[in-house]
């Protein structure tokens, strides 16, 4: 496979384009400092991402604020740390703050000329709009877990994405699924039968970070640690093509 045989890329935003991992420890740190709390941000990441995950299977119609909710209660009482409403409407509410990776918006920019470009996001409708105006890109299709009524890493999800590429007009093999979590993309995007692209986002960090361990061992098509390179590498396919083609 070349990059250049696909016609649209679907992604993930939160841990792929957004960087939803600093904007959770922005609102768990201070909260646990306030309670004496020893833990790192890390060791705060990786807890969370548990109490996420289940809150997502058990109440898949939940809007995304509402999981934010769950998933930090299910935390405190983990850690035995009493979790306020303010504190819960705190990281309910944190999404339009969450930064974007640096890189996110220039490699947008430059993939929008080839491909189309669909989001397959677990989140809701407002709160992605406030990404959204972090990425300065327009997509050709929104597909959050609002519209469709669960998170990934339920294959509804990746039904829902067949479904709105297919009336894009979207050839059947030529979407590409990119993502950072294996768990909640990679592992679902190939038993869909997606190639993906892989950004891997801790490369340089141990452990899984806001993301669970994936159930599976999967192996992405490509690997790349950051967004720009994942965009230089269609730029080098596209010169090298055009190169051979001026011959």
């Amino acid at each position: 496979m070349k990059l250049s045989d696909f016609d649209a890329l679907s992604f993930d935003c939160y841990g792929t384009l957004i960087d939803w991992e600093a904007g959770i420890a922005a609102v768990l740190r201070p909260w646990a400092d306030a309670h004496d709390l020893s833990m790192t941000d890390e060791q705060l990441l990786a807890a969370y991402s548990t109490h996420e995950a289940r809150a997502e299977a058990e109440h898949p119609a939940d809007l995304y604020p509402r999981i934010l909710a769950r998933a930090m209660r299910g935390l405190g009482t983990q850690v035995g740390v009493p979790v306020g409403d303010d504190d819960a409407a705190a990281l309910a509410g944190s999404v339009p703050d969450w930064p974007a990776f640096a890189d996110s918006a220039e490699a947008m920019r430059r993939l929008s000329r080839r491909y189309k470009l669909v989001i397959l996001s677990n989140v809701d409708r407002a709160s992605f709009a406030g990404s959204n105006k972090r990425l300065g890109v327009t997509f050709t299709s929104i597909l959050t877990a609002e519209d469709i009524g669960s998170y990934k890493p339920s294959p509804r999800n990746f039904e829902a994405l067949a479904r709105e590429v297919e009336r894009l007009g979207v050839a059947e093999g030529r979407l590409l699924h990119v993502a950072q979590s294996l768990f909640h993309d990679h592992v679902p995007a190939k038993a869909a039968g997606l190639p993906t692209v892989w950004i891997d986002r801790r490369h340089d960090k141990p452990g899984w970070g806001a993301t669970p361990r994936p159930p599976a061992d999967v192996t992405p098509d490509w690997t790349f640690t950051s967004m720009v390179r994942f965009a230089d590498a269609v730029d080098a396919e596209r010169a090298t093509a055009a190169g051979h083609g001026s011959g």
